[in-house]
C-alpha cells in the first residue's frame, strides 16, 4: 500500500470561509502584485507565481515559506485567477519541499468575487515561522527519469492544448489538455465524472503518471492535483516540461497532419 496521506486536494469557499474566521489556514494568492492590492481574499498573502519562478529552490521556497508564517502544521490553502494552474504549481512546489497540508480553492477569485463574498484590500500581519525541510523526490520528474520510466509502463500525460501536442510532444505521451478537467464552475470537475473520464483513458489508481506541459509545470500542476483529487498516488510532475525537453535535443514526436484539430479524444 502506498503511504498516502489524507490531505484534501481542493477546498470549497464555505470552508475556507470558516476557516478563515477561525484562523486556522494561511491562504496565498498567486495573482500579481497589483492585483493584490486591488482586493483579495481576506488574510490572503501574496505570492505571485512570477516570485517562485525567479527561484524555486528548495531554499528558497522555505525562506518564502517560513517568511508566510507557515510551519509545518499549518494548512494551506491556494488560489488564482487563472483556472487553478497558478496555484498549482505553488501548491505542488510546497508539497515537493515536505510541506503536507496544502490544498487548492476550488473556485478562481473572479469567482468568489461573483458571489458576493468578503475581499479587503488590508495585507495582513505575518509573523515568520519555522518548518523543517523534507524533500518528496517521488512526486517530481526529471528529463532523465522520464523514458525509463515509460519504458516500465509509465504513463506520460501532456496538458497541453491539443494542437500544440499534435505538432510535437514527448514520444508515447498521451494528450489531455488542461481545459478538459475543469467543470465550468470549479478548477476541476467532479471526482467522479474525472475518474470516468481518466478511466476512458485507459488510467487505473495504480498506474504511475507523469504530467508534463509547455515550460514551467503549471497547466501539468493543474493535471498533477486532478490526479490525486481521484486517488491516484503514484503522480510526479516534470516540472521544467517540454521547453527543456526540446532544449536537451531530446526526442520528440510530431503529428504529420498537426494543421488540423484532432478532436478523437475529446
Amino acid at each position: 500500500m502506498s503511504k498516502e496521506k489524507t490531505t484534501r486536494i481542493t477546498v470549497n469557499a464555505d470552508v475556507l470561509r470558516s476557516e478563515i474566521r477561525d484562523k486556522s489556514v494561511k491562504v496565498l494568492d498567486i495573482r500579481k502584485e497589483e492585483d493584490y492590492k486591488q482586493g483579495h481574499i481576506l488574510g490572503a498573502v501574496n505570492f505571485p507565481l512570477s516570485s517562485l519562478l525567479a527561484d524555486d529552490s528548495p531554499d528558497k521556497v522555505l525562506q518564502y515559506t517560513q517568511s508566510f508564517g507557515i510551519d509545518d502544521e499549518t494548512p494551506v490553502v491556494v488560489y488564482d485567477d487563472t483556472f487553478g494552474a497558478l496555484a498549482s504549481r505553488v501548491a505542488w512546489t510546497l508539497q515537493y519541499i515536505g510541506h503536507d497540508e496544502v490544498s487548492l480553492l476550488d473556485i478562481t477569485y473572479g469567482s468568489w468575487k461573483k458571489l458576493g463574498l468578503e475581499t479587503t484590500v488590508e495585507s495582513p500581519s505575518i509573523s515568520k515561522k519555522t518548518h523543517s525541510l523534507k524533500l518528496q523526490p517521488q512526486i517530481l520528474a526529471t528529463a532523465d527519469y522520464l523514458m525509463p520510466a515509460k519504458e516500465k509502463g509509465a504513463i506520460l500525460m501532456d496538458n497541453r492544448e491539443r494542437l500544440n501536442f499534435l505538432e510535437n510532444h514527448i514520444p508515447g505521451a498521451i494528450n489531455i489538455p488542461y481545459r478538459m478537467l475543469a467543470s465550468p464552475q470549479n478548477i476541476l470537475r467532479p471526482k467522479d465524472e474525472l475518474k470516468r473520464f481518466m478511466q476512458n483513458r485507459n488510467l487505473s489508481p495504480d498506474s504511475e503518471v507523469i504530467t508534463y506541459c509547455g515550460s514551467v509545470g503549471t497547466l501539468s500542476g493543474l493535471g498533477y492535483y486532478a490526479l490525486k483529487s481521484i486517488g491516484i498516488p503514484n503522480v510526479r510532475l516534470y516540472v521544467h516540461s517540454f521547453k527543456e525537453w526540446k532544449s536537451l535535443e531530446k526526442p520528440i514526436e510530431k503529428q504529420n497532419d498537426a494543421n488540423y484539430w484532432d478532436l478523437s479524444a475529446e
